[in-house]
């Protein structure tokens, strides 16, 4: 007996409709033409097609819409493709389209402004393959080390009031009074902030205080954050000067400490001046609990290259909340 013809399931004629108006555009037939060949970004896709973005945006939803392509986000990007599992009847339309374009002229002129993309996009992929050992004195030497502390300062909410206790010449108050509301600047030296006037002159926002870190001339709870900057070492007595910057800050306010790790070269300490020779990173931290906060966390800092000191320790806390 003869056999019957094989069945294939019922479509919605809609189906068919959808999948050949995704086909009806020459726009649409060369971006699938390119995704095929594997995925890319708009922008990329973009530069292949020598078309505006929104252009492409535009046809690429409706393909996307229509089961076309597949996408993917990585960062701020989204990378198209051919989707791998199209429907039998959609992938029969896409080979005879894919055919019958494959001599105009303007999708050779898409694959050679492919080959342009990849090859670009190969060659910074075999750069940073090659680089990655020596990336960070490369990128040094090219654009110098400053932009990283650039972007960490850059994090610092612009409505904050900081304290800057110990300020010394007033280094750090100049990189910080651009990025915050205020900088309050306090030291005991008149000789130090006589030069920390001088290099923050033009900044509107800095507040110089002579005074005893002790005895603060600061009401309480003024301040978002607060920095201690290789100062507790100076101090014959640091727990009162670590109590005095806790009180300063409103409830939840962050006090950073930075500091001479705990070192046994008295030539050195007398050298630089010290009380006392560093700070062990549990000790340090004993000390800001001691003055009230809490979230308390120290660790050690290597010395960088080229310096000649012992190393840092830095331990930040918070005053509570309540």
């Amino acid at each position: 007996m003869p056999q019957a013809a094989p069945q294939h399931p019922a479509r919605s004629p809609d189906a068919l409709l959808g999948w050949m108006g995704g086909l009806a555009d020459p726009t649409r037939l060369r971006a699938l033409r390119v995704l095929e060949r594997g995925e890319l970004s708009v922008l990329e896709l973009r530069e292949v097609l020598a078309l505006p973005q929104s252009t492409v945006s535009r046809h690429l939803k409706v393909l996307s819409d229509l089961g076309w392509l597949t996408s993917r986000r990585e960062g701020t990007q989204v990378f198209y493709g051919l989707a791998p599992e199209l429907d039998p009847v959609a992938r029969k339309l896409w080979l005879l389209a894919r055919a019958e374009t494959e001599e105009w002229p303007v999708v050779r002129q898409d694959q050679g402004r492919l080959e342009a993309v990849r090859a670009r996009r190969d060659g910074a992929q075999r750069f940073f393959a090659g680089a990655a050992g020596a990336w960070d004195e490369l990128r040094a030497k090219v654009y110098g080390r400053a932009f990283g502390t650039e972007a960490l300062l850059a994090l610092l909410p612009p409505g904050w009031t900081v304290a800057d206790l110990g300020c010394g010449t007033g280094a750090l108050v100049a990189e910080l009074a651009p990025r915050v509301r205020r900088v309050v600047a306090v030291d005991q030296s008149a000789a130090m902030l006589r030069a920390a006037r001088k290099r923050t002159a033009s900044l509107p926002n800095v507040e110089l205080h002579e005074a005893d870190l002790a005895a603060l001339p600061l009401e309480t709870g003024r301040c978002d954050a607060a920095l201690m900057t290789l100062v507790l070492a100076y101090l014959d007595a640091p727990l009162p000067a670590l109590r005095e910057a806790a009180r300063i800050l409103r409830p939840g306010g962050r006090l950073v400490v930075i500091d001479a790790a705990r070192h046994d070269d008295e030539e050195l300490r007398r050298r630089m001046g010290q009380a006392r020779p560093g700070f062990e990173p549990a000790a340090l931290a004993a000390l800001l609990r001691e003055a009230g906060l809490v979230q308390v966390a120290a660790r050690s800092l290597p010395p960088e290259p080229g310096a000649k000191g012992p190393g840092l320790v830095v331990c930040a806390g918070e005053r509570p909340a309540r």
